[in-house]
């Protein structure tokens, strides 16, 4: 069985408050687009199972990875048979595009139907809480305003069908916790369920990424990524979670220079 676990980015986030142990409060609003990676599992031919991965190298041991993180998750409580796990990544680690997420999410879907578990979407968006707060999100992959640790959803009217988005992520890795680093926790002037609303037109003057000035100041390169996007006719630009991507919304498909032929870059169509 094979699937295409997909990216998303942040539409707005705002870093409301601090938890116990280092976690914080956020709203945001998540919005899947079609940048995919490919998972696929088969019967194992070996009687053992083993994970490969192809595409962007993304590190660290494969049983460290969310992927089998999630099997094995679910193999604790069901008699999962042993598989040959294969991954290819295309959405970039580290990114703030919630890849190994919703590889995570993903990887329990499947399993849930290659084994016929039958789990609900809600026990498995109880499942993939485990695994990450971003996780449950991917489970029923619609867009949504998430508030608490970013697990907690709403349904959001929201539609960016028809547009282009050109993703954008330059040759830097910004830790999670350096970006936390370089905000000050607040509630907003305005939720973001009311700054949604308005003409995406009207986005670039209300809705706001906190992270992005810590990071801006930290690492130039990527707001000037954000302003070449505003430059070259994006509607609205931002800098995706806690980065280092960037995104531009656009009403029709442009050809994006950067004379930095080192960045990650690509153009698609919300369908």
């Amino acid at each position: 069985m094979i699937c295409f676990p997909n990216a998303k980015i942040n539409l707005g986030l705002h870093i409301v408050s601090e938890r116990p142990y280092g976690y914080h409060n956020i709203e945001t609003v998540f919005y899947p687009i079609p940048l995919c990676d490919v998972l696929e599992i088969v019967p194992s031919g070996t009687g053992k199972t083993a994970f490969s991965q192809t595409g962007i190298p993304v590190g660290g041991s494969p049983g460290d990875n969310l992927v089998m993180r999630a099997f094995h998750l679910l193999k604790n409580d069901f008699d999962l048979p042993e598989i040959a796990v294969y991954l290819r990544k295309r959405i970039p680690f580290g990114a703030g595009l919630g890849g190994g997420s919703s590889d995570a999410a993903f990887m329990l879907k499947l399993l849930n139907d290659f084994a016929g578990l039958g789990l609900s979407a809600g026990q498995m968006e109880e499942y993939a809480g485990r695994l990450g707060a971003d996780c449950p999100f991917f489970i029923r992959n619609k867009p949504v305003f998430a508030e608490g640790v970013g697990d907690i959803f709403s349904p959001v009217n929201i539609s960016l069908k028809g547009y282009y988005l050109v993703l954008v992520k330059p040759d830097i890795h910004v830790l999670t916790k350096e970006a936390y680093a370089g905000v000050t926790p607040g509630q907003p002037l305005s939720r973001l369920t009311e700054m949604i609303r308005l003409p995406l037109e009207e986005w670039k003057n209300h809705i706001v990424n906190d992270f992005e000035e810590g990071i801006f100041a930290r690492y130039p390169t990527i707001g000037a990524i954000k302003q070449s996007l505003y430059n070259q006719g994006a509607i609205y630009a931002a800098m995706s979670g806690s980065g280092s991507s960037v995104f531009g919304i656009f009403e029709r498909h442009t050809d994006i220079l950067f004379p930095d032929k080192n960045v990650f870059c690509v153009i698609l169509q919300i369908i």
